[in-house]
């Protein structure tokens, strides 16, 4: 008799645990969510993120709060959130460097991006630009391409960190090129872009959702965007291909991700706040102004993700590989 009272006792109180545990997934969330972004604010990482849970906040009802964390190319910032609770209140802005290219540029990565996160959803492809400092002397790629070749001892290029976008898509650059620059690292692309806008630095390859207004405003020169087509954000910039520098093809994408484990039920939620952002009309008007490239319905979702994590790990990885060392 006492064995099963015990037994009943011990089912009540699993049922119980389950029971709240499925309260506390429907009724997320109770309290604010942090939205880690792995770099500097200001940065192109940075403005996706601010824009992306500016309107989720009002469709959870909590606020998305965000915290920039900086160093290693975003893959400090990216370990916490694979290593933080999964229960839905963190979660990443994850991004080409932090979920794809990190994999071949740091042989002890501490996550494996394909099988520690959870995907939420794609918030946007961003399209890689080559720009400089505005007295830089080439005025077109051409022209660019024949004066880095001929002077590379002397300049240097700016980026994010080892594992950034900004890093590994001039890593794509330099590689075609042929060129080994000094390379100078930043906490950010915000910070990497005032040093190209003061003239500290030569060049730099940069998301367009950073670069549009000191494009605009002459503050910087444009020499190509890695896309078939142009930014209708950027009309006059021409494509790589059009500059005549077809091999260079670099747009990235911004992401969010929640610990691997995380409830199905909270996922849901999260995707759920992510598209309502995507289909608010301000939202992306904002986004789009920025030169973003916005993904449709079938790009959105979590299953799509996983699957753009997967292709972009095999496509930058040897790309990564053949450049040789980046230290």
């Amino acid at each position: 008799m006492g064995q099963i009272l015990s037994r009943a006792i011990a089912a009540a109180v699993a049922l119980g645990f389950a029971a709240g545990s499925a309260a506390a997934q429907t009724d997320y969330p109770q309290r604010a969510i942090t939205l880690i972004v792995p770099f500097a604010a200001g940065g192109p990482t940075d403005v996706v993120a601010r824009i992306a849970g500016d309107h989720m906040t009002r469709t959870l009802g909590q606020p998305v709060i965000i915290e920039n964390m900086v160093g290693a190319g975003g893959t400090t910032a990216s370990t916490r959130a694979a290593r933080a609770t999964p229960d839905g209140y963190t979660i990443e802005m994850g991004h080409m460097g932090t979920h794809a290219a990190s994999v071949a540029l740091y042989p002890n990565l501490a996550y494996k991006p394909d099988v520690d996160f959870a995907p939420i959803g794609l918030v946007a492809g961003t399209p890689v630009l080559i720009v400089a400092k505005k007295d830089f002397p080439p005025k077109d790629l051409k022209e660019f391409v024949t004066f880095v070749k001929a002077n590379v001892a002397a300049l240097n290029m700016a980026h994010a960190g080892v594992g950034s976008v900004s890093f590994t898509t001039c890593l794509l650059l330099n590689s075609i090129l042929g060129v080994k620059p000094a390379s100078i690292p930043f906490n950010g692309t915000g910070p990497a872009l005032t040093a190209l806008i003061s003239g500290q630095v030569d060049y730099m390859c940069d998301q367009i959702v950073n670069l549009v207004q000191q494009v605009q405003g002459g503050q910087i020169k444009a020499y190509a965007i890695g896309t078939a087509e142009r930014s209708p954000a950027l009309p006059d910039v021409p494509t790589s291909r059009e500059a005549g520098l077809p091999e260079f093809q670099a747009q990235a994408w911004n992401a969010l991700f929640a610990p691997k484990d995380t409830p199905q039920p909270i996922l849901d939620k999260l995707s759920d706040a992510l598209d309502k952002a995507l289909d608010d009309e301000q939202t992306r008007k904002r986004l789009l102004e920025l030169g973003s490239v916005l993904p449709d319905k079938a790009g959105r979702g979590q299953q799509a993700l996983a699957a753009l994590v997967k292709s972009e790990i095999a496509r930058w990885t040897p790309i990564i590989k053949a450049a040789g060392p980046t230290d």
